[in-house]
């Protein structure tokens, strides 16, 4: 028998791969997860952890493990969900954020099906730049969006990654790079790479490192505001970009050409909320998000 809270642990722990940010994620301690996990592994019989100095993966009992629990607890959860929202009546403003086309789109599909459960609550949606990451959280503009993951701030809160997207390189028609098939980050040392303005330093890195695996740097330029304008300086060849697939489908044109990076992980896409402000409404349309996209 697993407890809820083993469930979320060995969930959570399965998702980041690292023992320390799943402490942090679930506001406990590192000896409490690894805690957990020994408990877990004594009652099964099995390993369910590989773990090394340098990583974290799962064995494939453990892989198997999430796969038959995920959806039963998901299931759990928007069950919890829905019985708070029909105790507590929802009603007001709930205030949403995307930073992508593809996280908006799913944010409106599921923004329809909540107004559906709870008519009383207004749900407003609004996009968030890069370059402005937080601002409107802050301001308190908004009570939560779905953002390009990993979040690092003592002031906000993140949860679990909701979508996934691969990353592909957008050059001109003119670049050299439009006729290949696809490229490396070793590629990206070639030319100038334009990124968001004030984007976080952590989140460059995760999207794109500051250097190739031979060492060379990548010259990253913070020169963008919004896509738009980074398409546009992509188009006049001021440089490249480095955006999900989605753009292919979104903001598809004949003078720029996406290009795959073949050794760049999944861009990744998560809620993001200020501290101590999870609100029941956030807490259900999150709950509400990500079993809609797991279908």
């Amino acid at each position: 028998m697993m407890e809820r809270r083993d469930i979320e642990i060995f969930l959570t722990l399965a998702e980041e791969l690292h023992f320390a940010r799943t402490a942090e994620r679930l506001g406990v301690s590192g000896a409490r997860v690894s805690q957990t996990i020994k408990q877990l592994e004594r009652r099964f019989g099995v390993a369910l952890f590989q773990r090394t100095s340098r990583q974290v993966a799962l064995t494939p009992v453990g892989s198997a493990l999430r796969e038959d629990v995920q959806a039963g607890y998901q299931r759990i959860q928007e069950g919890i969900a829905k019985a708070v929202a029909a105790g507590r009546g929802f009603s007001g403003i709930l205030r949403v954020g995307f930073s992508s086309p593809l996280v908006g789109e799913a944010i409106m599909a599921a923004a329809e099906v909540f107004r559906t459960r709870h008519p009383e609550c207004e749900v407003r949606i609004r996009e968030v730049h890069l370059s402005d990451a937080f601002g409107a959280l802050r301001a308190g503009e908004l009570d939560v969006q779905i953002t390009e993951l990993p979040v690092r701030e003592a002031d906000l809160s993140s949860g679990p990654v909701l979508l996934r997207d691969e990353p592909m390189l957008a050059v001109s028609s003119r670049h050299p790079f439009a006729r290949r098939d696809s490229v490396t980050v070793e590629d990206l040392t070639r030319d100038t790479v334009l990124v968001p303005t004030d984007a976080p330093e952590y989140l460059l890195d995760a999207l794109i490192p500051a250097q190739a695996p031979s060492g060379r740097p990548i010259q990253r330029t913070q020169a963008t505001t919004s896509r738009q304008e980074s398409l546009t300086l992509v188009s006049g060849g001021a440089g490249m970009a480095v955006v999900g697939t989605q753009a292919t489908r979104y903001h598809a044109r004949p003078d720029i050409v996406y290009v795959p990076i073949a050794d760049l992980p999944p861009i990744e896409y998560g809620p993001v909320w200020p501290v101590g402000a999870q609100t029941s409404r956030v807490r259900a349309f999150v709950t509400l998000l990500r079993t809609q996209l797991d279908r």
